[in-house]
């Protein structure tokens, strides 16, 4: 299956820079969208640098068949594609501590990271942070991610509803993310595919303000991946936009 894609990144409306970061390569099946913490400056370099170490190993392993030299141990349960992304989020991790290493102005910095491989019918998903991934489906939507953040696990908990979430004070506190130090346990799966569904990646800058009722609606009301991207950032714009926020729509096409 063929895919269509679009994405749209904007600083927000009351952020004066934009931390986010993302990938789209379509020859790769590869789509990526990190989110920056630790000051503007180490926030961009953060998301900056795992993205691309993410897009280079992805892109490195292509037509890899050999697990020996992989940076993990190989999990039989996430076939060849996971695995790939586990190793990448690996190496982005390292990344980011060398440049932390070299750089007394760069400690402290970190990035949540969303990434799919889409291959055919199936998607393998990798995740940690905030960030989501969603898949819409025949106008329903369903959220394949779950957030590592304070928040979420008082969601959970069924002390905070997904509303009072959204306005929570520490609503932006994550409990885990790549910083450079030890790794963060990576969330994990593959996704079966059906033509006509659709992927979003988005920061919490989107999920933050808009619920996820309207990122349906939205996606429904808009079928070119380009206008569903606009009109999501917008929405959370018109909501405040308090923080960066990117969309990146995916499109199974059976064509």
């Amino acid at each position: 299956m063929r895919v269509q894609w679009a994405a749209s990144s904007h600083p927000g409306i009351r952020r004066l820079t934009n931390e986010d970061s993302y990938c789209t390569r379509p020859d790769l099946g590869l789509f990526v969208v990190a989110d920056g913490m630790g000051g503007h400056v180490a926030g961009e370099i953060a998301s900056r640098i795992v993205v691309q170490a993410i897009e280079s190993y992805v892109a490195e392993t292509v037509d890899s068949d050999s697990t020996s030299t992989w940076p993990q141990a190989y999990d039989v349960n996430l076939g060849v594609d996971g695995n790939r992304l586990k190793g990448a989020f690996h190496i982005a991790n390292q990344r980011l501590a060398k440049e932390v290493a070299g750089s007394a102005d760069l400690r402290g910095m970190a990035t949540t990271a969303s990434a799919l491989i889409v291959n055919g019918s199936t998607a393998a998903l990798a995740h940690v942070g905030d960030s989501r991934i969603y898949r819409w489906r025949n106008g329903a939507i369903e959220r394949m991610t779950i957030d590592h953040s304070w928040v979420e696990d008082q969601v959970r908990a069924g002390l905070l509803s997904a509303n009072e979430a959204r306005q929570h004070p520490w609503r932006n506190v994550v409990t885990r993310a790549l910083s450079g130090g030890e790794d963060p346990e990576i969330d994990l799966q593959s996704l079966e595919l059906t033509p006509k569904d659709r992927l979003l990646l988005c920061s919490d800058g989107l999920s933050s303000v808009v619920p996820d009722a309207r990122i349906a609606a939205l996606l429904t009301a808009h079928a070119e991946p380009a206008a569903a991207c606009d009109a999501l950032v917008a929405e959370a714009n018109d909501a405040g936009g308090p923080d960066n926020v990117t969309a990146l729509v995916v499109h199974i096409d059976a064509a």
